[in-house]
């Protein structure tokens, strides 16, 4: 005689019952969500770090411009990328990928500060006038920086092929030298 073969309502009963593999399927649902917000916050950590390295890099070299030590040595743009791309060792493609905008003025209140972002692209200024003793100096430094993982409904990229650029500026008058 064949065995006898439960019925299928008993077998969906008992199939119902069992909570083996419960933490598995949950894991299965949040996981995906939980290590997006995850890589999320990683990649928006670096962005932040990254823009206070290039901070502390425009501040140090602007100081190059406000002592006159650029403009006594007679520094073109070339030679003012060099000095900011030694201190940029870490993190920064700096030949490639740093744009350097210094502007001179008369005074603070005729400082115009165009914004490099036209219709989603970034428009590099390519302008280098360190001025002389006593003038407004406006140095900026930009960046593209590369982001991977925050399309997740919070992108922060703000210029085309989601990277977002990354912009210090240092602004004083010159010492008289």
């Amino acid at each position: 005689m064949p065995p006898s073969t439960p019925p299928k309502t008993n077998i969906l009963r008992r199939f119902r019952r069992n909570r083996r593999g419960t933490a598995a399927v949950e894991f299965a649902l949040v996981a995906p969500i939980f290590f997006g917000v995850l890589f999320a916050i990683i990649e928006l950590a670096l962005v932040f770090f990254a823009s206070q390295i290039l901070e502390t890099v425009t501040q140090d070299t602007s100081r190059l411009i406000m002592t006159g030590q650029a403009q006594n040595s007679s520094f073109t743009q070339a030679q003012f990328k060099n000095a900011v791309c030694a201190k940029l060792t870490v993190m920064f493609d700096c030949v490639n990928g740093i744009s350097i905008d210094v502007q001179s003025y008369t005074a603070f209140s005729s400082v115009n500060v165009a914004d490099p972002i036209v219709s989603g692209n970034f428009v590099p200024p390519n302008n280098y006038t360190p001025g002389g003793p006593g003038d407004i100096v406006v140095v900026r430094l930009f960046y593209k920086w590369p982001l991977f993982v925050t399309g997740l409904g919070f992108n922060v990229a703000n210029i085309s092929g989601n990277k977002r650029l990354l912009t210090a500026t240092a602004a004083f008058q010159n010492e008289p030298y």
